[in-house]
């Protein structure tokens, strides 16, 4: 009788044990279950956050007015008027993107009662595709289009055009591998690119402006009769580099940068084409900001007259005029209205 209540008890504290251990088991099981879904949720939140379309720009304008009467340290009064407008759209999904730009900047300033100048003048898009290779590498192609709005004139007189809209016009397309190591920086290098310089004005493109085959005359004299017409178009085939690095330096103050390289394999491929543009941004409020850029150009098919620091053009020892590449540089502080609109850029 002993042996039998003692073997009751026994098995009435294993099923207690048994009924414990279940109970934790089954909220153990719901908490992983809850936790689960909640990690589901959590990854379709960001998947659904980073991936399909993001649009977005940039629209400033700047104003400035110096007016001066009876100063009698002198100068001349001026007026400048500068606008910009950077639009984007990027698309992401799975190992697949694809980011645009489109970059307008117009300027004109007026010194005393002179004519109206440009000062600023540029039209660029890019295009970039990709597909993820590996943690930081995307297999990538690149499309790259560059020109002008309006004319450009050697003289404030405006009697010498020596650029124009298409004239130059640059079309570059690329394909190779493409370095992104985090959001603000991005490296791509292509062995094999074209580059397509469009003059569709005739009389520069006679003059062999910006890289172009010349016309023929007679004798090799331009005011002779002409033989041949000037080439509108010159194809390049060589090897590209671009780097775009973008920070943030302090609260409200950002920095970014482009470079691109460019180097023809079958015309002196040691003289590089370089194009290298940076922005300083500095937001003083919601609409307020001051902006620093600079621009450097060097393109060994562009001849530029070499000029005094009166505008006077130089002269070698024969008296002709010295002209051969060089390196064009252009700074430019403004503070004005901008405002952002849509997404914004990573």
């Amino acid at each position: 009788m002993y042996i039998k209540i003692k073997t009751l008890k026994a098995n009435k504290h294993s099923m207690r044990k048994v009924f414990f251990l279940s109970l934790i088991m089954s909220i153990n099981f719901g908490l992983q279950a809850q936790v689960t879904e909640a990690e589901d949720v959590l990854r379709k939140q960001v998947k659904d956050t980073t991936e399909g379309w993001k649009t977005g720009g940039v629209f400033g304008a700047n104003f400035t007015q110096v007016s001066l009467q009876n100063w009698a340290a002198g100068g001349q009064s001026s007026v400048s008027l500068n606008g910009l407008l950077d639009l984007f759209a990027s698309y992401r999904k799975d190992k697949m993107s694809w980011d645009n730009n489109l970059s307008l900047a117009y300027g004109e300033a007026q010194i005393g009662g002179g004519n109206w100048l440009k000062s600023d003048d540029r039209i660029e898009f890019n295009s970039k595709y990709g597909q993820k290779a590996s943690e930081n590498w995307y297999y990538s192609a690149l499309l790259n289009f560059r020109t002008q709005f309006a004319p450009g004139f050697s003289d404030p007189n405006e009697q010498e055009r020596i650029s124009d809209f298409m004239a130059p016009g640059y079309l570059l397309g690329a394909a190779g591998m493409d370095y992104q190591p985090h959001d603000n920086l991005t490296i791509f290098i292509s062995p094999i690119t074209t580059k397509l310089t469009v003059v569709n004005i005739q009389s520069l493109a006679d003059a062999g402006a910006f890289g172009v085959e010349a016309a023929e005359y007679v004798d090799n004299n331009p005011d002779s009769t002409k033989l041949t017409d000037g080439k509108n178009t010159r194809l390049e085939v060589g090897g590209y580099f671009r780097l775009s690095w973008k920070k943030n330096i302090w609260e409200n103050v950002n920095f970014q940068t482009n470079l691109d390289l460019f180097s023809n394999y079958a015309n002196n491929p040691q003289n590089i084409d370089v194009n290298w543009n940076s922005l300083l941004s500095m937001k003083i409020n919601k609409y307020l900001t001051t902006t620093i850029t600079t621009a450097l150009i060097y393109d060994d098919d562009i001849d530029i007259v070499e000029t005094d620091a009166n505008g006077i053009a130089k002269q070698d020892s024969n008296g002709n005029q010295i002209v051969g590449p060089r390196t064009q540089f252009k700074y430019v502080l403004a503070v004005g209205f901008q405002y952002q609109f849509g997404d914004k850029r990573k």
